[in-house]
């Protein structure tokens, strides 16, 4: 019943149908005469009054009726308030959703915060369901994740101890920390946390005892830096000392500092220098956050250098899975979509593709890369066609359609005849291959140098063939040991190495960094590990070249040289897909320097000796260089050269040079023959004559 119902019912009851005051029950009741009052007996009529005529109290009927009537129009009124404020809330809600929309494009918020359901605000519910929309192929992780991010919530926490300690490992590419923001993203739009952010730190940076200042300041900033997550990458590289410290933040809730410090205005930690410093911090806490660990291993792994007592303290693992094939498609049609809305928002070109591009893209990545090869492909499609803008000089409304053909992604715009899409990229430097390969057969001698490095291209090429098939891939240690005399070119075949390895694809940079034990042995204690890894960072995706390597043992008292093997050693399995290292010295001292580190040999399985050079071969040099330089030997220089060198390499090989005995042979004869010059102006000024050899024995 309706409110003015309710309203004409009361008047009735009040006036009856003919306008008749009643003071109860129905309108026939009120036109019947009026009954004789029943008369009370005892006390009771005495006490009440005497009522004119028998009628009932009509005031007090009239009161009572008019307490119903403010009740109802009391209730009439409050929802006619509740109507309006429901219509004034939607209003202001939308204006507020507006503006975090607004927010959002600006950049100022995360993805999805505006149009969160008002139901699932402060809420778990369906979150997994929701991450999922965007992480594809990891449904089992994602409800792992949801369900360690909500345990703090249904166990509560208490003060300052971590809010959960979360593993999430698994294979490259699958989507670890793709998952993990998404998902923080979204229980940030729901309320569930104040916001997205997270502090990162890579634990790789502090591998040696040295870097406990810089580790201790790095964890402070990170505990006391906005949002409720700590990231914590590349356990396994950091330094022992400083896993124990975040054990105990992980297990006890707090961690001893090694001294007393104050925070200064930056938030920087300052040693206290005196333990009565009022304000002197000596413990951290983890601040009620969230301890994430990243790793490639599983719990096994991390309790073999964290303890068992910090794999307990664990809240939660949670364990990606490689992509399928299916996944992969899903994950390349979503790389796609995110493409067509970049194109259209930043080049104006609204992209149509279909199945055909999508499988392109799939194939694009392989099982190490995952998820990161996808978008690595998208990204080379995106620059390809920002290079068409940019060389067209517009950036105006129009479609690109893109397609595959005989395994080439073609693309048409505005419905142009199709082009090759990747032929608008620059052409990219690889290194030249047939060049390096020039270059390698014009050395002199090498042959069984020359057909290991060779030999490097077939495997990469075949392992990718591999990759393309759908089968496993076998990673080959590309690590190397250069053994044999001075000058016999282990410099330069390490140099063309790394040229060689850049262009075939082994590598991505193809840069050369030759240290020699100056470069990595420190010369204070705290000083050679820091130093040998700002060394192997110079030279991630190319070659080190350490040449004189034994100079780096000198026997077991040498704590400094013992320190650089091992930290290079330790450089070398966490970056053995990114680093190849060379080391070059004489044969002897290389064999006794592999027994300084036990696992110093396994790691290098390519050792190859450089033969010296016959009498016949550093002629041959000679001649090489000479011509390099715009000169030609007279062929009476021969005899007396080859003479030179049998003897010079018989009497001592290891001293004689080889490859600079010649090129320093050379010098000299350019020298005495610049001189003879001056005295017969017309001589030919590229011709070295016999006369011109200073060929002493010395």
């Amino acid at each position: 019943m309706g409110y003015n119902d309710d309203w004409e019912k009361l008047m009735n009851s009040v006036f009856g149908p003919q306008g008749r005051v009643h003071t109860g029950g129905t309108a026939e009741k009120a036109a019947q005469p009026p009954k004789p009052a029943a008369r009370p007996s005892g006390k009771a009529a005495a006490s009440r009054p005497a009522r004119p005529g028998g009628m009932p109290d009509l005031n007090k009927a009239l009161q009572e009726q008019q307490k119903t009537l403010d009740a109802l129009l009391k209730k009439q009124n409050a929802a006619l308030q509740a109507q309006q404020d429901q219509s004034t809330t939607k209003q202001a809600l939308e204006e507020s959703r507006q503006l975090l929309r607004d927010m959002e494009a600006d950049g100022l918020l995360a993805r999805g915060t505006a149009d969160t359901p008002v139901e699932h605000m402060g809420s778990f519910e369906g979150l997994a369901a929701q991450v999922k929309q965007t992480v594809l192929g990891q449904d089992t992780y994602v409800e792992a994740l949801v369900r360690a991010m909500r345990r703090p919530f249904v166990l509560g926490t208490t003060g300052p101890r971590a809010r959960n300690v979360i593993l999430l490992w698994g294979p490259s590419g699958t989507g670890r920390h793709f998952a993990l923001a998404e998902t923080a993203r979204l229980m940030a739009a729901r309320g569930l946390l104040q916001s997205d952010q997270a502090a990162r730190m890579d634990l790789g940076l502090y591998a040696d005892p040295g870097a406990e200042r810089l580790f201790l300041q790095d964890l402070y900033a990170a505990l006391y830096a906005p949002g409720e997550m700590v990231l914590f990458d590349h356990y396994e590289r950091c330094c022992p000392a400083f896993l124990k410290t975040l054990a105990s933040l992980a297990v006890k809730g707090s961690a001893p500092l090694t001294s007393r410090y104050l925070v200064n205005r930056e938030g920087i930690l300052v040693d206290a220098g005196s333990a009565l410093a009022p304000g002197a911090v000596s413990r951290i806490t983890p601040q009620g956050k969230y301890l994430i660990f990243f790793s490639h291993k599983g719990r096994e792994a991390m309790a073999d250098l964290l303890g068992a007592g910090f794999v307990s303290a664990i809240g939660d693992v949670c364990k990606t899975q490689p992509f399928t094939a299916e996944n992969l498609h899903a994950l390349a049609a979503q790389q796609i979509n995110e493409l067509a809305r970049k194109c259209l928002r930043q080049l104006k070109l609204t992209l149509s593709a279909g199945t055909d591009v999508r499988d392109y893209v799939a194939d694009c990545t392989t099982e190490r890369e995952g998820a990161a090869g996808l978008a690595a492909c998208c990204d080379q499609m995106f620059r390809a066609l920002s290079e068409y803008c940019l060389r067209n000089d517009s950036f105006r409304e129009g479609t690109v359609a893109l397609d595959v053909k005989d395994g080439v992604l073609r693309y048409s715009i505005d419905q142009s005849t199709p082009a090759p899409l990747l032929d608008l990229l620059p052409p990219a430097w690889n290194g030249d291959i047939d060049e390096v390969r020039r270059e390698l057969d014009a050395l002199v001698g090498l042959k069984e140098v020359k057909e290991y490095v060779f030999g490097l291209a077939d495997n990469v090429q075949v392992q990718k063939r591999r990759a393309d098939a759908g089968m496993k891939t076998a990673s080959l240690s590309m690590h190397m040991i250069f053994t044999g005399n001075p000058g016999t070119g282990k410099t330069t075949i390490a140099r063309l190495v790394a040229r060689y390895l850049k262009a075939i694809g082994a590598l991505r940079g193809g840069q050369l960094v030759e240290v020699s034990r100056g470069d990595l042995v420190g010369r204070y204690t705290g000083h050679t590990a820091p130093l040998t890894n700002s060394v192997i960072e110079s030279a991630l995706g190319g070659v080190l070249f350490i040449d004189e390597a034994y100079s780096l043992y000198r026997g077991e008292q040498d704590s400094f040289g013992l320190e650089a093997i091992d930290t290079l050693v330790k450089g070398m399995e966490d970056h053995r897909d990114d680093l190849v290292v060379i080391l070059a010295g004489y044969t002897r001292e290389m064999q006794q320097f592999l027994t300084a580190n036990s696992g110093l040999a396994s790691r290098f399985p390519n050792q190859i000796e450089f033969p010296d050079y016959t009498a016949e071969q550093l002629l041959e040099i000679t001649m090489t260089l000479a011509s390099a330089r715009g000169y030609r030997l007279d062929e009476e220089c021969d005899a007396p050269l080859l003479d030179f060198y049998q003897r010079r390499q018989a009497a001592d090989s290891r001293n004689a040079g080889n490859g600079r005995l010649a090129r320093n042979t050379l010098e000299r004869a350019i020298y005495n023959q610049s001189r003879r010059l001056v005295a017969e102006p017309d001589a030919p000024l590229d011709l070295i004559l016999a006369g011109d050899l200073d060929l002493d024995d010395e």
